[in-house]
């Protein structure tokens, strides 16, 4: 292909290149006004767009239309010819380059390359089998119906290209509509592999058009294989590139699209510079790229650009062709040409109904969903566009024939194109919604109004707490209620519902609002992977393997992915741990014998310093390295015949120097020689050295002796076992590399568990909005519950594994939370004019420097001394009085796999804090403290079950308390904890009173309100230290019969974490764990012991520890 478009790299001098229109330029041009045409065109095809919104179609056809007047007019006219000569003179390759490449590309980067790859082999199946279809077909049509005697390699490059789907109008209408993009996906997915084929075998046609003689079969498949490959090489390689500059985080916007649409540009060139299909080099960059490939933001951005760039070339692509038609003779225009475009119409649309009943099995065994509604609507996607117009003029350029009225190859094309944009864009948008295909499910429904509800109660809320304000006491609050309330009905034909499932639909199983709320799930644990990948909790290796399991799990009935089918999509590692431990039995390690075991013997002495010296071990290397040359010649036969003398000679020297290097080994070690693997090798190599040597001292004697000679001559190609000690000293290297491969791959599977038990919390908060049925709602919370269970206990296995990779792990995640916290913080005093606009610049550069140079965070962190781990007792608040109190007191508790910890009902003995290994609590429902007579109509025979790792408390509750403990503590592993007993905790209770116990049920509460009420929570740092520093929320106590009045001003949230309230005025019971409405105003303690969580509306002064409120006793 490099030689073919030679006329775009580089156009010589006396050369005539080939006209679009396929004429010459009879004249010298003189300066036209080209430019302006240009300018215009795009100018109204803008103001057709703004009139005509939803009819795109018809803005191309006015353009066309327009175009073949100017192209008259320029045909009649000389001076209007001068006009449009610049596009008339420009080769057909060269307008090909200028336009298809951000078409494509940004078809590619629309595609979710996820969803394509569940379904690759069948879409890829799908695009053969249209293209082989429409390629017979079509061609056949062609040279059977068409009067202008066209030879056969036109015909059957005009059946290629018509059997073209353009990527983009292909979907286009479907997106409107709401159809799933698993189908979308489907439809373009098929047309880039067409297209891709299409522009692989026109590159074919050019590069042999000039050698007709090499066109032969096997250039034609090295060829196609070949520009594949490659292109798809390349097209990776810049995905790579574009994705490094789009995430630098110094990067501006403006940059970042200039060097994206630049490097789009210079791909596809240098793709086909090198004689492989740009076309396809960018359909792989496009879906190596995806949301997380680019900064938060960037990619709405650049997809705007994309979407211009695309629409303006559209619109003067089919101006320019409408021109190019215009300029040639009207003659050859007749009542044939019609009815020869309705057959080629009907050709295609028949082609593309047979191409779907062919590939039907291969879809309906891709997609459960895929069934003969889905069949007719696809039938109908097969519209030509741009991509099939661009290539429209190779036909004349490469046919063996030329034919007297070019221009006929582009009117059929376009008018096809046009006719399937309108009429079958039209057919699909109509067959969809006549099926039912768009509509909206009665559990999709049902959720659309549950969230429609939740917004309408957050609009009520808003305006209660705007009445509040004095500032807005006038205001017409019945007209702002009236104008802010949110009314949606669905579309007439999203309720479509056939007769058939009417009744189904009426009420449907629960099975089915399973799998609608299960597809919900999904969508927003998605959306939560992208939101910690944006915020840096999670890296974007690990959010796009955890986006892309669960688009590969979504289409599976009834699955809910886990924590264990994501480990099975991601690959699992044991490989990696039989390799190092493979690795780890084949490292040499030197056996010393001790040197009181030879006294005062010198000999043995010195040979005992020399046989375990490095310098002896370095020259046995040394000798071996020597003996590569002597071995090569000895395996080329030319060289050994005449260096028989010399190479034996340097061959018993070479097995001299090993018997000695064992023997002095041997008389150290003795029998201890053999116990290494590598000595009894070394020995191995000896025997087979001195058999060799007498093997060709005996051939010197008996030279007639045939069997003996190939005895020899086999011995001597042993030799080569000599170099195998030389694996030894790679070994070390090995170990090293699997080390970090191992590292990696347990810090990516560490962030992407965290990452998805992260997914399950967010979702669990959300599941009231899925539906609003509390069997279904039990079912799902039940369901993510089991799954995060799951997914913190691999935690816990994972930490276990490499506690060093975790702790480095979760410091770079510290970091990075401090320093987004500071970015939001520097964001916010920008945006109130605190800090001016340079100022904010170099310090936003400070802190993108310092997220930056976490690429280079250490893989493996040291895990700290057990004394260290007192110091992220957060009730300790790192205080040295504290900590060397403890310190004295506490003590290391070892347990094995199975040891039990504590039981449930039995008394604690103290707390345990976890420094390393993972335990598993069982128990019955959390009791909270509440009287057995108030939780009667609560009481549940669930067990439940969680998982407690590295910095992990036991037994705090129980200890506050001194009751029996409501669960059993089982080790997972290998435990090692450190131990407070009761009575020492205590004793501290007495020496730091009140402070201590108070922070306590302080940090209790706090994990509680969060665990409980994350959602309502979401606004308030609620972080220990400063909850104590600042006061932001304390815990009130309440014993039996106690009242406590609750200010709705200065209190936000008032949260019973343990225990039970009755509200004194209504009588109504609040039961722990539970946040109190803001009608109640007074509170009285109903169990023996309660504790609030007051969380404060603005924060008051700073406390000292002395002044902490202690609550009502």
């Amino acid at each position: 292909m490099s030689n073919t478009n030679s006329s775009f790299w580089l156009q010589r001098e006396g050369n005539r290149p080939e006209l679009l229109c396929g004429n010459s330029a009879g004249y010298t041009i003189v300066s036209g006004h080209f430019i302006m045409l240009v300018c215009s065109t795009i100018v109204l095809g803008g103001f057709l767009r703004t009139f005509l919104k939803n009819s795109e179609v018809t803005v191309l056809i006015i353009l066309s239309v327009l175009g073949f007047v100017i192209g008259q007019l320029a045909h009649n006219s000389v001076q209007v010819y001068q006009i449009v000569y610049p596009l008339l003179r420009t080769p057909s390759f060269a307008l090909y380059c200028y336009f298809s490449p951000i078409i494509i590309f940004m078809a590619a980067l629309d595609v979710d390359f996820c969803i394509l790859k569940n379904v690759f082999w069948q879409v890829l199946l799908t695009g053969l089998i249209s293209f082989v279809v429409a390629f017979i077909i079509i061609g056949y049509v062609v040279l059977k119906f068409n009067r202008d005697l066209w030879d056969l390699q036109s015909s059957l490059l005009f059946s290629m290209i018509l059997g073209m789907t353009d990527p983009v109008h292909s979907v286009n209408s479907l997106k409107t509509i709401g159809i799933s993009k698993m189908y979308t996906d489907i439809i373009r997915g098929e047309s880039m592999i067409i297209c891709g084929f299409t522009s692989i075998c026109f590159g074919i046609f050019r590069s042999n058009f000039l050698h007709v003689s090499m066109f032969t079969e096997l250039h034609v498949i090295l060829g196609l294989c070949l520009d594949l490959l490659g292109s798809i090489i390349c097209g990776y390689s810049c995905a790579r590139i574009i994705q490094f500059i789009l995430t630098d985080l110094f990067s501006n916007t403006l940059t970042s699209v200039i060097l994206c649409i630049s490097m789009v540009y210079m791909t596809f060139y240098i793709v086909e510079l090198l004689g492989m299909s740009g076309m396809i080099a960018l359909v792989a960059v496009g879906l190596n790229l995806d949301s997380l490939s680019f900064k938060p933001r960037i990619e709405i951005i650049i997809t705007k650009f994309l979407k211009m760039f695309s629409t303006v070339y559209q619109q003067l692509i089919y101006t320019f062709f409408g021109i190019i038609i215009g300029c040639g003779e009207t003659k050859y225009l007749g009542f044939h040409t019609v009815v020869f475009i309705f057959i080629l119409f009907t050709t295609v649309n028949f082609v593309r109904l047979l191409t779907i009943v062919l590939v039907s099995p291969i879809l309906m065994h891709a997609n459960y969903e895929y069934n003969w509604k889905w069949g007719i609507v696809i039938a109908w996607s097969g519209i030509k566009g741009v991509f099939s117009l661009l290539l429209a003029p190779d036909i004349h350029n490469l046919a063996e024939q030329k034919v007297e009225s070019p221009q006929l190859f582009i009117l059929y094309v376009q008018v096809i194109s046009l006719m399937t944009m309108g009429i079958n864009s039209y057919m699909m948008t109509h067959s969809a919604r006549t099926l039912g295909l768009c509509a909206i499910s009665l559990p999709r429904q049902m959720a659309m109004q549950n969230a429609i509800k939740h917004i309408q109660e957050i609009i009520q809320n808003t305006i209660t707490l705007f009445k509040t304000e004095k500032i807005l006491t006038n205001v017409n609050w019945t007209l702002v209620e009236e104008k802010t309330k949110i009314e949606y009905n669905i579309p007439s034909d999203a309720c479509h519902v056939s007769h058939d499932n009417k009744k189904e639909e009426e009420s449907p199983t629960e099975e089915v609002l399973i799998e609608e709320a299960r597809l919900h799930v999904a969508i927003i644990q998605m959306s939560s992977f992208e939101k910690q990948c944006n915020d840096g909790i999670l890296s974007v290796e690990a959010a796009r393997i955890l986006i892309g399991a669960t688009k590969s799990y979504c289409p599976i009935q009834g699955k809910f992915m886990s924590i264990y089918d994501v480990s099975t999509y991601v690959r699992a590692r044991s490989w990696l741990m039989k390799f190092k431990n493979m690795l780890a039995f084949l490292e040499y390690h030197k056996d010393k014998a001790s040197l009181i075991l030879y006294g005062n013997n010198k000999f043995l002495l010195f040979v005992y310093h020399i046989a375990f010296s490095e310098e002896f071990e370095y020259a046995g290397h040394v000798i071996t390295v020597m003996y590569i040359y002597p071995m090569i010649m000895h395996l080329w036969p030319i060289v050994r015949e005449l260096n028989v003398s010399a190479l034996i000679s340097v061959n018993n020297y070479f097995v001299f120097l090993f018997i000695f290097r064992s023997a002095l080994k041997i008389v150290i070690l003795k029998r201890k020689y053999f116990h290494q693997y590598w000595n009894t090798l070394d020995f191995l190599i000896v025997l087979l050295g001195i058999i060799d040597i007498f093997c060709i001292y005996f051939v010197k004697l008996r030279p007639d002796n045939f069997v003996l000679i190939q005895i020899t001559v086999i011995l001597g190609y042993f030799r080569i076992i000599r170099f195998i000690p030389f694996i030894k000293i790679i070994i070390p290297l090995l170990i090293n590399i699997v080390d970090v491969q191992i590292k990696k791959r347990l810090r990516l599977m560490y962030s992407i568990t965290k990452g998805y038990v992260k997914s399950q919390e967010d979702t669990k908060f959300l599941i009231k909005q899925i539906s609003s049925r509390e069997s279904i709602y039990q079912k799902l919370y039940e369901i993510l519950e089991t799954n995060k269970r799951d997914a913190v206990k691999e935690l816990g296995l994972i930490e276990h594994e490499g506690r060093d990779v975790v702790i480095a792990l979760k410091t770079r995640q510290a970091i990075r939370s401090v320093i987004a916290k500071a970015l939001k913080n520097l964001t916010f005093l920008w945006s109130r004019g605190i800090i001016d606009k340079h100022e904010g610049i170099e310090m936003n550069k400070v802190f993108l420097a310092k997220i930056k140079a976490l690429n280079n965070f250490p893989m493996a962190i040291p895990p700290p001394t057990p004394d260290k781990y007192l110091h992220n007792i957060v009730w300790l608040e790192n205080k040295d009085v504290l900590i060397e109190f403890f310190k004295e007191r506490a003590k290391l508790a070892y347990f094995d796999y199975g040891d039990v910890i504590c039981r449930e009902g039995e008394m604690p003995q103290g707390i345990y804090l976890i420094i390393s290994g993972m335990a598993i609590l069982h128990s019955s429902p959390p009791t909270f403290g509440i009287d057995s007579s108030l939780k009667s109509d609560r009481v549940s025979q669930t067990m439940f079950t969680e998982y407690c790792t590295s910095g992990d408390i036991i037994g705090e509750l129980s200890c506050l308390l001194k009751r029996e403990i409501e669960y059993t503590a089982i080790c997972e592993t290998i435990l090692q904890a450190c131990f407070i007993s009761l009575e020492d905790l205590y004793e501290g209770f007495d020496v730091f009173w009140p402070s201590l116990e108070y922070k306590i049920w302080l940090k209790l509460a706090l994990g509680i309100a969060c665990q409980y009420f994350e959602s309502s929570l979401t606004d308030e740092d609620l972080n220990f230290q400063k909850c104590v520093a600042f006061n932001l929320a304390y815990v009130e106590t309440l014993s039996s019969y106690n009242e406590m009045t609750i200010d709705n001003v200065t209190m936000k949230f008032v949260i019973i974490v343990y225990g039970s309230v009755i509200d004194t005025q209504t009588e109504v019971p609040y039961l722990a764990p539970c946040i109190l409405p803001k009608t109640c105003e007074q509170v009285q303690g109903t169990s023996d012991l309660s504790k609030l969580l007051v969380v404060q509306a603005s924060k008051p002064a700073k406390n000292t520890d002395d002044s902490k409120v202690m609550g009502k006793r």
